[in-house]
């Protein structure tokens, strides 16, 4: 058997914008819904969401039924040893991209990058330890720790000020392939919470897409807003999230019960005391 190819990987190399939604449900029923709905990628929340191991486990398992769709896993942390035990966790469980949250600087990013990678022959490579889980197929992908270097897609978050101010230093990290802006946490960071439309805000946002374009790596961003997503994909966003399962469940839920009530329930005007 032959390791596949990371197809969203390639595509962030080919400069093909690449489309996907939010999955925050931890709930494989849901993920094969969403699955099946053409997004480009999906992601599998292991920071603000109610997943485990195992959940993420069930998902994935649940989207190999839909290979048109490419699943990303973000992780609960990035920092230190738990963070580097994570990483080695979700890879070989099979995610093919990793996003890591809150990475503020170069020397996080690099750790990250060593935590992704197996040794090589020659000494380098990294510090992933060797097993024979799910990802290599339990074995049956003889040469699985030999190609798994090049196929591993890893995404690192910017999303505070200090984030940005290395951000020039993050981008050039050898190993990471796309730059995330958080728009919620960087808000907050600058002092604007929840304000994520903010003017000074949205130009920190457009100035670090331009930043990790001039360092030939993929941006990425989440908005639910569909004139900034077209905006940033204008920009040369490469990885945007258009939607989150929640936010859509939510949203639609109120309108329609809203819809049904507004009609159900008399009118004030025409009420006799």
């Amino acid at each position: 058997m032959q390791l596949p190819i990371n197809t969203f990987k390639q595509a962030l190399q080919n400069k093909q914008a690449q489309i996907g939604l939010w999955m925050s449900l931890a709930d494989s029923y849901a993920t094969e819904i969403t699955a099946g709905a053409g997004f480009d990628w999906l992601l599998i929340d292991g920071e603000h969401a109610p997943n485990d191991l195992r959940s993420v486990l069930q998902q994935l398992q649940t989207m190999a039924a839909y290979p048109d769709t490419h699943p990303i896993a973000r992780l609960p942390m990035g920092h230190g040893h738990v963070g580097e035990m994570l990483v080695k966790q979700y890879l070989d469980l099979g995610v093919p991209t990793l996003l890591i949250p809150m990475v503020d600087t170069a020397e996080q990013a690099q750790a990250l990058v060593r935590a992704a990678r197996y040794p090589q022959d020659d000494g380098g490579g990294g510090i992933r330890g060797m097993a024979g889980a799910r990802a290599s197929r339990f074995g049956r992908y003889p040469n699985y720790a030999r190609q798994a270097n090049a196929q591993v897609c890893l995404l690192v978050q910017a999303e505070s000020k200090t984030a940005l101010d290395n951000l020039d230093a993050i981008a050039a990290v050898e190993g990471v392939d796309g730059v995330f802006i958080g728009p919620a946490d960087l808000s907050a960071s600058m002092g604007y919470v929840g304000q994520l439309t903010h003017p000074k805000v949205l130009a920190a946002i457009e100035d670090a897409i331009a930043r990790i374009k001039r360092a030939g790596k993929a941006a990425g961003i989440l908005t639910t807003d569909e004139t900034l997503a077209k905006h940033y994909l204008a920009l040369g966003a490469l990885f945007v999230a258009v939607g989150l399962d929640t936010n859509l469940l939510v949203r639609h839920t109120s309108a329609l019960a809203a819809r049904f009530k507004a009609i159900s329930q008399p009118d004030e005007m025409n009420k006799t005391y």
